[in-house]
């Protein structure tokens, strides 16, 4: 070991005490670390590549301030060191760290030895051009929710650089053609993957043993983190720093945004959660933030100035508490996770009795001060094609007995659990899932596909994928025919919803004729014409979106026509009654769910005419689409 006095060849000066972590000021570098009282502290240096340590130089109470300690030395080559601290005898990984070195390949088990995981020093420049946040309007978002990893790992993906940042950017041109203009990753930050056992096990809240006592992957990364740093083990080029800045900047070129996930354990300090948000924001230009409402100051950050402009998403705010007033923000940055419209519009979709007027209402839900994010399904569940193909969960493949993930699924298969060659049930297994896009795509708020989904991808009926890192897990890119065409559907639905304003309005609907043209902004239909049946017995509802309100909604900008969209989760058809139109417009059917593939969907022009312009007969679970014209 080098010691400081003898021979290190670089000056030391005291630091930027109000700047946690690694700064450079023209050929010098700052290191700041929060030390408690009391407790003797030391930077470590190596040279890159190395555990052992070149340099230990003290870092006193000459340059300290309250608990923080800092250093400058003055013209270090930070392409040739790595760092640590040493906090009373132990060695210290800087929480701060840009980047870490040591975990450069996912899955190896990490070496228990003193500075097998160093701080790197990353001041590269970044060449961002005219690069900048999108600040699309949350209506105007189609989200796309995915893990870097199992986006592109599976060996049908058709990327060179699987499972990386790059291979995530090598999926653009897909994702752009389908019609998403929002990403959202799970942590893309550093955590460890490895050695998550009965402590950190998902079984352990249910008190259960882990089978055989065996080692889980922490595949999601729901732990705690180094949060500053990108994941190495998620590059494929060595340096996931530049990787992941250009992954940013090309989504930004094709229109799409950036949204990463966040999960903060209990006892994350505040201010470590802010500067890690205020970090990613400015050094990676991201376009907002999902984060766990139940350890994070959620309203902290909601009323942090610089991040006014981000967009942050959680399950709720207490917007009492960042409005005064009822206070409406000029841009609109915050948006509820609404886990309420996933389990309302399952049931609905299988059929539960009472579920009409709770699916009215989150169908309409969409605040003027706070954005709201509609999905169907997530990580945290079943996948799109298996909430229709299995009534329970089937675990096994985690250890845990079945006794993990969520008992609460709202799940129909159709008849028969898993795999089936019967054509009855695939039948109606793809007509449910047509109608559940519906659902998503055709409801006010914003929509978050969960990846994979729009092309029926399985997990096999485990709705807890958190240690698995295989075809389990990973989008199945290999595709039958049948799954091709529900991609178009999901494609041509994107389209449709954007054509049509009315679906995507910038404000909460009023139920009220509030323009004095004859017909509420949204009304709902039964039997009778304006009269929904909202009883517990009924599973069917005609839902009137009338478009001289998209007018008024959008300050004049945008006009639409008037949809009645017929929903039928009954198992026999129902009649429903259509409300009279203004002379000279008529029905035409655009959408029906129970067409398959994607030719249920008309293009502008290409209408059917409805020759009884009174009631329609909508067949068993099935959802159409009329337009007044």
């Amino acid at each position: 070991m080098k010691k400081l006095d003898e021979g290190f060849q670089y000056g030391i000066k005291e630091g930027i005490l109000h700047c946690p972590g690694v700064r450079k000021l023209g050929k010098d570098i700052s290191f700041t670390v929060a030390v408690p009282d009391k407790k003797r502290c030391s930077l470590l240096l190596y040279e890159k590549g190395s555990r052992e340590v070149a340099a230990s130089i003290p870092m006193g109470s000459s340059v300290r301030f309250g608990d923080m300690r800092s250093l400058l030395v003055e013209k270090l080559p930070a392409e040739a060191y790595e760092y640590n601290y040493l906090i009373d005898g132990q060695v210290i990984t800087d929480p701060y760290a840009p980047a870490l070195a040591g975990r450069e390949l996912w899955g190896a088990s990490e070496p228990e030895e003193e500075g097998a995981l160093r701080g790197r020093l990353c001041f590269e420049e970044y060449d961002w051009g005219k690069d900048k946040p999108l600040h699309l309007p949350w209506e105007e978002i189609v989200g796309y929710a995915a893990h870097v990893r199992g986006f592109t790992k599976h060996p049908a993906s058709r990327v060179k650089a699987k499972g990386t940042f790059a291979g995530a950017a090598e999926k653009i041109p897909y994702l752009k053609e389908l019609g998403i203009n929002q990403l959202e990753l799970m942590p893309v930050y550093e955590f460890s993957e490895t050695g998550a056992g009965k402590e950190e096990g998902q079984g352990r809240r249910y008190g259960l043993p882990i089978v055989r006592g065996e080692e889980k992957l922490n595949y999601w990364g729901y732990t705690k983190g180094f949060y500053f740093a990108p994941k190495a083990s998620y590059s494929a080029t060595g340096n996931p720093v530049r990787e992941l800045k250009d992954l940013v900047r090309k989504l930004h070129e094709n229109g799409i945004e950036l949204i990463l996930e966040f999960y903060f354990p209990k006892g994350t300090k505040t201010y470590l959660i802010l500067d890690c948000i205020r970090h990613w924001v400015l050094e990676y230009h991201i376009d907002g933030v999902h984060v766990n409402r139940d350890y994070t100051p959620v309203e902290v950050l909601a009323q942090d100035p610089l991040l006014s402009h981000t967009k942050i998403m959680t399950e709720s705010f207490r917007m009492e508490e960042i409005y005064e007033d009822k206070h409406i923000p000029s841009y609109r940055n915050l948006a509820e996770y609404n886990g309420g419209f996933q389990i309302t519009a399952r049931r609905f979709l299988k059929g539960d009795e009472g579920q009409v007027a709770e699916f009215t209402q989150r169908a309409r839900r969409n605040p003027k001060a706070c954005g709201m994010v509609n999905y169907i399904a997530s990580h945290n569940g079943f996948t799109l094609a298996d909430l229709v193909s299995y009534d329970e969960k089937h675990n096994e493949a985690n250890g845990e007995e079945n006794h993990d993930g969520t008992d609460f699924n709202y799940s129909w298969n159709c008849g028969e659990e898993g795999p089936s060659r019967r054509k009855r049930i695939l039948e109606m297994r793809r007509r449910q899932m047509r109608n559940a896009a519906a659902f998503l795509l055709l409801s006010q708020g914003t929509p978050m596909l969960y990846g994979g989904d729009e092309m029926g991808n399985s997990q096999s009926g485990n709705n807890n994928v958190y240690c698995q890192d295989n075809e389990l897990s990973w989008i199945n890119w290999r595709t039958g025919k049948a799954d091709a065409l529900f991609r178009e559907y999901i494609r041509k639905l994107i389209a449709f919803r954007r054509q049509h304003r009315v679906f995507c309005q910038r404000g909460e609907l009023r139920m009220t004729d509030y323009l004095s043209c004859g017909c509420p902004d949204v009304s709902y239909h039964g039997k009778r014409a304006w009269f929904g049946n909202f009883e517990a017995g009924s599973r069917s509802v005609g839902i009137l979106y009338a478009g001289d309100y998209v007018e008024a909604n959008s300050g004049g900008e945008l006009k639409d026509d008037t949809f009645y969209v017929a929903c039928n989760m009954h198992w026999t058809p129902q009649e429903l009654a259509l409300p009279a139109l203004p002379e000279k417009k008529q029905w035409k059917l655009a959408i029906d769910t129970g067409i398959e593939g994607a030719e249920g969907i008309r293009g502008e022009g290409e209408e059917i005419l409805l020759e009884d312009q009174r009631t329609i007969l909508v067949p068993e679970r099935t959802v159409m689409v009329l337009v007044g014209k």
